[in-house]
């Protein structure tokens, strides 16, 4: 018979749920900058782009209800992927503000 204490995660420290949230709020503080990305982006790649954003929330939530770590990589990798995302959008189809 196996030791389920083994297997059972224990509970995050007062420090790994505080930098959880922060990771959190930091995730939906970069949604600011998806959502006002409508001024550069024409409507059609807008919805694309809101979707990706919609996804990366999806994970992040999962992420955090399991107080991972990861949570803390969520709203760079948001950011740089809406910088690569913008600058494509220029290079290719000329999108300026």
């Amino acid at each position: 018979m196996t030791d389920l204490s083994s297997v059972i995660t224990p509970e995050p420290t007062v420090v790994q749920r505080i930098l959880v949230v922060v990771g959190l709020l930091a995730y939906l503080a970069a949604g600011f900058i998806y959502l006002t990305s409508g001024l550069v982006v024409p409507f059609p790649w807008l919805i694309v782009l809101w979707l990706v954003w919609m996804a990366g929330m999806w994970v992040t939530a999962r992420l955090m209800a399991r107080w991972s770590w990861w949570v803390l990589s969520a709203a760079p990798a948001a950011v740089a992927f809406w910088w690569a995302y913008l600058s494509v959008g220029e290079a290719v189809f000329a999108w300026t503000p």
